[in-house]
């Protein structure tokens, strides 16, 4: 990120044909993925046992937090000790059927309702914890302002696999001085030009990549995104 420019200026609210394209898309898509839903719901419940939904408060627009829901992925904690805050890739906690659900991102269907009451928006930043979005150092918790995405420029290239450290950190260490800002600076770089162009490019490259037709390294989509005529000027758990 161009330490000369206020990260502040990146920040837009959401524009009216992106909020219709997420009540329109949003909700087709929560229509018609809903027996996939249903179905998953119901091998959740099968293999895994109560509870199907895992509940989280996230820091949505303007810094307010709110509630999202997935599908259930990792094991219930036994004790206090609920673990790192980060899901690397290889977490032992993931069970085998949670595994499955995040590759085909269905785990994450459920915050389909979220786009379309407004809290969230289909592309945008990865909707962060609030413990974690609390030790964001300051210039980085610039984009928390913005209405946190279902998938977005950062959510796309740098995945579970990316927030594994190296030896000698802590998951959480290594997410939050060496990833986040890589994150914000490519959530950012959307957020200064949220075309409709940009927008369904991302939502293109997630469709492909859930189906298997991309694998998305980490630059891939910094080297395949679309750049309009436009200047350029100064959104985890379980």
């Amino acid at each position: 990120m161009d330490s000369s420019v206020d990260p502040a200026a990146f920040v837009v609210t959401i524009s009216r044909s992106r909020r219709a394209l997420d009540i329109v898309l949003g909700g087709l898509a929560l229509v018609l993925a809903s027996w996939i839903l249903l179905l998953a719901a119901v091998a959740v419940l099968l293999v895994q046992g109560r509870p199907v939904f895992y509940r989280a408060t996230r820091v949505g627009e303007d810094g307010r937090p709110f509630h999202l829901f997935k599908l259930r992925t990792m094991r219930t904690p036994t004790g206090s000790d609920r673990g790192p805050g980060v899901t690397a890739s290889g977490d032992p906690r993931v069970t085998g059927l949670g595994r499955v659900l995040r590759r085909l991102s269905i785990d994450e269907l459920p915050q389909l309702w979220s786009v379309v009451r407004g809290q969230m928006t289909l592309v945008g930043p990865r909707p962060e914890s609030v413990e974690l979005a609390e030790r964001y150092d300051a210039r980085s918790r610039t984009v928390l302002r913005a209405r946190p995405g279902l998938t977005g420029p950062a959510q796309l290239r740098y995945r579970d696999r990316s927030a594994t450290p190296p030896a000698g950190w802590t998951v959480e260490d290594w997410y939050l001085r060496e990833l986040v800002p890589l994150r914000v600076a490519a959530d950012l770089d959307y957020l200064r030009r949220p075309t409709m162009r940009r927008t369904f490019y991302y939502l293109a490259m997630t469709a492909l990549f859930v189906v298997g037709l991309v694998d998305l390294g980490e630059g891939e989509v910094r080297n395949q995104q679309p750049q309009g005529p436009e200047p350029a000027t100064g959104h985890t758990g379980r």
